[in-house]
C-alpha cells in the first residue's frame, strides 16, 4: 500500500478541522510509546495528550520502554478500560501485530505513529515520518560538511525498528557515491547515548583518524558527541536525525554535532488523536491507513527556530 504524503497545508487543515473544544468528557484515549528519558517520545506523548484534552477526551499515557512483553499489557490495559482508541509508538514492526489484532477485535481501533508495522489493514492510520527522505537530507549535508572525503562512522538504531534500517538505506544511498568517502565502522546503539558513548569510545581505540560521524537518531548522536570530546576530538563532525532541542543547542554552540534532521513528532501525535476522533465521530477513517510526512534539515541557518520538535513558522 502507497503512503499519503501529507503537505504542511494538509496538516493545517486536519488541524483547524478539529479545533473546537469539548466540555464533555469523550471518553479514554490510551498514548503509548517508548521511554519518556528520549525527548522525541516525550514530545510524541505531551503533543497527543495536550492534543486529546483539547477534543475533551481523558487520556492514559504510559511507556513501553522497547519491551514488547510491557507493550502488550499496556495494550491490554488499555482495552479492560474500554478505551476509544489507542495512539502507539510501537515496539516492534512484527511483534506489534498480534497486539493490535486483539484491539481491533475488541472495538478499539489503533493509530500509529513514529514506526509503522509490518501489516495492513490492522491498525487504522500509521502516520510516519518520511525517513528515507529525511536520511537522504542528512547525508547530503554530512557529505557536504566533510567536503566528500575522509574516514567515517554509522551508529545504527535498534535492529527490530524499520526506521533504523530505513535511515541507513537512506543514508547509504548518498554517502555510497562519494568515493573518497570511507565507512569504518558501523555498530549499533539500540538508540542510546549510553551506549552510543560507549561504543564510539570503542571505535576511537582502533579507528582514531575518522572525521565524521552519521548518527539513527539524535540520542546517539549526543552520547558520540560526549564521547569525542571527552577524546579531546572536537574537530569530528557528527550528524543527527531527530531533532531534539539538545542537538540544536549543540549546533548553535557550534559544537560537534553540526545538523539534524527534523521528524515532526509533535504533529504527527496531533494528528493520530486528531484521526481518532474523526473515526470516533464518523466510524470511517478520515484518510488512507499509511501516510508520510516529510522532514526538514536542521544546521545553523535554522536551528534557533527549532523547539520541542517543531519548526517556527
Amino acid at each position: 500500500m502507497k503512503f499519503t504524503l501529507l503537505k504542511t497545508s494538509l496538516v493545517a487543515a486536519l488541524f483547524a478541522s478539529s479545533a473546537s473544544l469539548y466540555a464533555a468528557d469523550n471518553g479514554l484515549i490510551a498514548i503509548i510509546t517508548p521511554s519518556h528519558d528520549n525527548p522525541f517520545f516525550k514530545a510524541e506523548a505531551d503533543g497527543a495528550m495536550a492534543k486529546a484534552k483539547e477534543l475533551g477526551y481523558t487520556t492514559l499515557v504510559a511507556s513501553h520502554d522497547d519491551d514488547v512483553n510491557k507493550q502488550n499489557q499496556l495494550i491490554e490495559t488499555a482495552i479492560a478500560r474500554k478505551a476509544k482508541a489507542i495512539i502507539l509508538d510501537n515496539a516492534g514492526a512484527d511483534a506489534t501485530v498480534g497486539p493490535l489484532e486483539k484491539a481491533k477485535a475488541a472495538g478499539v481501533p489503533t493509530f500509529l505513529i513514529d514506526r509503522e508495522i509490518n501489516k495492513t489493514g490492522v491498525a487504522v492510520a500509521q502516520i510516519v515520518s518520511n525517513n528515507y527522505q529525511g536520511a537522504q537530507l542528512g547525508a547530503e549535508k554530512f557529505a557536504k560538511l566533510l567536503n566528500g572525503k575522509g574516514k567515517y562512522v554509522e551508529l545504527l538504531g535498534r535492529q527490530s525498528d524499520t526506521n533504523a534500517h530505513v535511515r541507513s538505506q537512506g543514508y547509504h544511498d548518498i554517502l555510497d557515491d562519494y568515493p573518497d568517502m570511507k565507512m569504518v565502522a558501523q555498530q549499533t546503539a539500540n538508540w542510546s547515548q549510553t551506549e552510543a558513548f560507549t561504543r564510539m569510545e570503542s571505535i576511537l581505540q582502533t579507528q582514531p583518524d575518522i572525521v565524521g560521524v552519521i548518527s539513527g537518531n539524535d540520542t546517539m548522536a549526543l552520547g558520540a558527541e560526549a564521547a569525542l570530546k571527552a577524546a579531546g576530538k572536537t574537530n569530528v563532525i557528527v550528524v543527527g536525525f531527530d531533532g531534539s532541542d539538545y542537538v540544536r543547542d549543540s549546533i548553535i554552540a557550534k559544537s560537534n554535532i553540526k545538523a539534524t534532521v527534523l521528524q515532526p513528532g509533535w504533529e504527527q501525535a496531533q494528528m493520530a488523536v486528531v484521526q481518532a476522533d474523526f473515526y470516533l465521530k464518523n466510524g470511517k477513517p478520515q484518510l488512507q491507513e499509511k501516510q508520510l510526512m516529510d522532514c526538514v534539515l536542521i544546521d545553523d541557518s535554522n536551528a534557533n527556530q527549532l523547539k520541542t520538535f517543531k519548526l517556527a513558522k
